[in-house]
């Protein structure tokens, strides 16, 4: 199962490809009125980071005392219950009036329930493919989510030009509803990948057994700190650029699903492995072009480049998964999408509490500037990971 003909043959990842798509236009389209919302009403940069990146921040949360579920319960069935908790969480921000505290714990709280459905799809995603074509059913994932970003972010702009942000979040709950059939006739269920109950004291003797670990944990940092310091610059797109953002929210879609598309099909894991380190500083080197403020076209340019280093993270998931025992995967999986989650809402936050007292473009070159350092650091320790992985028999 090495091309895409043959990963969409499959009736159970089509399902899960489609949901996923699903899920990705409703909360872009979401994310973005809801941005759009708090920096028309309170004008702080701070307040449109949070709004939009901060609620990852409590994907933390769910990874150090529920993970646990993403292994002990039925996959499809924690699947359903937070595709059903997204789309409520959607239809009450259509309510008028609603206090900006209340739409910010509303997001917040789907963030904790969302950390631990992430687990769930990850280790589904491991048994409905062979470990061979996880590389390409993982990238094949980013690019739905990369190319409903796009839709997402386009569509939303569009529609916060026609429409009220009531009507937008109406239409988002729409279309994350319509990932509940997809999954509940598409995915057939499965028993637990373990015994025992889920609960805080499971997900923590499992996180000590993952941190435990030199690569691991090296493998989580990498995953975790570059990327959030670049989608901090990110955060700080609608400051920067305001109502033409959306420019350069779909210039860095489209450059993470081309990134995903071509490392996840056609890069073979020596090459992926080869190439890690270069992905990994084009990532940020484009964002130090910022400091001197670019306009909004190049700027644009520059953003679809970089994140195309995205991609990198495909090669390190696969050392994680080649790294992880079988009954553990969908709480490593969900650990790293939790806390990789929660890096980049810390560093949205960030990005944007700098942006308040400086402008944005010279906030976004400093935290390309450090995400640059952090990747050389980690270079030697990713060799040592890669080598531990491909050691790991299939």
């Amino acid at each position: 199962m090495l091309t895409y003909r043959a990963l969409f043959a499959s009736p159970e990842f089509r399902a899960l490809w489609t949901a996923g798509a699903l899920t990705t236009a409703a909360s872009t389209t979401s994310s973005l009125a809801l941005a759009t919302l708090v920096h028309r009403t309170t004008g702080s940069a701070l307040l449109t980071a949070v709004a939009m990146f901060g609620p990852s921040a409590a994907q933390a949360l769910g990874a150090t005392t529920l993970m646990s579920a993403a292994d002990a319960s039925p996959p499809r069935r924690t699947l359903l219950l937070v595709a059903a908790a997204s789309t409520a969480a959607l239809a009450l921000q259509a309510l008028p009036g609603l206090p900006t505290p209340v739409r910010l714990l509303l997001v917040v709280g789907v963030a904790y329930v969302t950390s631990v459905g992430s687990g769930a799809r990850w280790g589904l995603l491991t048994d409905v493919v062979p470990a061979a074509a996880y590389p390409l059913a993982r990238s094949t994932m980013n690019v739905a989510v990369g190319a409903f970003q796009v839709v997402g972010f386009a569509v939303g702009g569009l529609l916060l030009t026609a429409l009220t942000t009531a009507q937008v979040f109406v239409l988002a709950a729409l279309v994350s509803a319509a990932a509940l059939p997809v999954l509940r006739l598409g995915v057939a269920e499965r028993a637990p990948r373990r015994s025992g109950r889920a609960g805080l004291a499971e997900t923590v003797r499992s996180n000590r057994l993952l941190l435990a670990h030199r690569d691991t944990r090296t493998l989580l940092v990498a995953l975790c700190v570059p990327n959030g310091l670049v989608v901090g610059c990110e955060a700080l797109f609608v400051p920067y650029a305001g109502e033409r953002a959306g420019w350069l929210l779909v210039a860095g879609a489209a450059g993470m699903m081309a990134g995903d598309l071509v490392v996840g099909r056609f890069l073979t894991p020596a090459a992926r492995r080869r190439s890690n380190t270069a992905l990994r500083l084009l990532l940020a080197v484009p964002f130090l072009a910022f400091a001197v403020a670019p306009g909004i076209p190049l700027a644009a340019v520059l953003v679809g480049v970089a994140t195309v280093g995205y991609a990198a993270a495909l090669a390190q998931q696969e050392w994680l998964v080649a790294l992880t025992p079988g009954e553990l995967r969908g709480q490593v999986l969900g650990v790293e999408s939790a806390l990789r989650m929660t890096g980049q809402g810390v560093f949205a936050a960030a990005a944007g509490a700098l942006a308040d007292l400086s402008a944005p473009g010279a906030v976004m070159a400093g935290l390309a500037a450090a995400s640059v350092l952090v990747s050389l650091v980690l270079a030697p320790g990713l060799r040592r990971a890669a080598r531990a992985a491909t050691a790991v028999p299939a």
